[in-house]
């Protein structure tokens, strides 16, 4: 167990000290809950249990019956709920000595620092994990289902058959890209093989990707072109947010979310708490920070994703 005494820090308990450095870098704002939806659990888990819609209407002959559908139970989400957990100890000397409270304060902050890095990195590697077929969701399938994608092939349907939400062929981010993703949301099937009216609403990108995404969105014309050709993607509006999250680590790697509902899910089951005690035999002072949540995803087609050509 690591404790921190006065020979660890004793230039911070001189009179005078002027500044610390290394554990007070800037973090980028909060970028987690832009990729997900925020619920919150008084539970251990919580389930999200799919349910089918009915199918196609039947034509009904003259004095026969109405023929009866009813709705199917699908796949099973389980969303469990984990608790993270750090801290530190200090001395009861180191505690007296403090002249200017540079130790706890500064601990303080890195603590709490630690405690958000770690939920930003635990909801990234929901995308990060996207292709990879360690991590799959309800109906067995990584999140991203596409031929040769690099995760699974593809997700199945409850009333049987099989839908994708990704392309076969992995690509950067494009012009062509982005109206093939947009074609393919578009034609999006619930589980009976319905159409529903899915659309674009977030591209999700890597730094790396935000200039290119920049360009795409924001020419008029048609991006490396010379001719004058419209830019149908930004004239038609058809990506109306982008959002770049710093902890993706595919650089190649891109994702667009879809307006269906009961997606990208977060539950909060207990919010990040700050506590302190002592140690009655050794007078340490003990800090530790804790917080219980769960990330992952119930319908698959609230996203769509590719991944780069260099990682297949």
């Amino acid at each position: 167990m690591a404790v921190i005494t006065s020979s660890s820090f004793a230039k911070m308990l001189w009179p005078g000290l002027n500044a610390i450095y290394g554990k007070s870098y800037k973090d980028y704002p909060e970028e987690w809950s832009a990729l997900f939806e925020k619920n919150t659990s008084q539970k251990a888990y919580e389930e999200d249990v799919g349910l089918s819609s009915f199918g196609l209407a039947a034509v009904k002959t003259e004095g026969s019956p109405i023929q009866y559908d009813s709705e199917r139970q699908g796949f099973t989400t389980r969303y469990n709920h984990v608790v993270y957990a750090l801290g530190f100890i200090i001395t009861r000397e180191i505690y007296e000595d403090d002249q200017y409270s540079v130790v706890g304060a500064k601990k303080a902050q890195a603590l709490a620092r630690s405690m958000r890095q770690t939920k930003e990195i635990v909801g990234a590697n929901v995308y990060n994990r996207a292709f990879n077929t360690s991590y799959t969701g309800g109906d067995g399938s990584t999140l991203i289902a596409s031929a040769g994608g690099g995760g699974s092939s593809t997700h199945a349907n409850v009333a049987g058959g099989t839908y994708t939400n990704g392309v076969a062929t992995a690509s950067d981010l494009s012009e062509a890209a982005i109206e093939q993703a947009v074609i393919d949301i578009a034609a999006f099937r619930d589980d009976r093989g319905l159409l529903i009216a899915a659309k674009p609403k977030q591209l999700i990108i890597a730094p790396s990707n935000m200039f290119e995404a920049k360009r795409i969105l924001g020419s008029d014309g048609r991006v490396g072109t010379d001719n004058n050709d419209l830019n149908a993607v930004k004239t038609m509006g058809v990506i109306p947010t982008v959002t770049v999250n710093h902890y993706l680590v595919d650089p190649d790697a891109w994702f667009i979310r879809t307006d269906v509902q009961d997606g990208m899910k977060y539950f909060e089951r207990r919010g990040d708490q700050f506590e302190m005690d002592n140690d009655f035999d050794t007078e340490n002072a003990k800090y530790k920070a804790t917080a219980r949540y769960s990330f992952g995803w119930s319908d698959p087609r609230c996203i769509y994703g590719k991944i780069g050509r260099a990682h297949v």
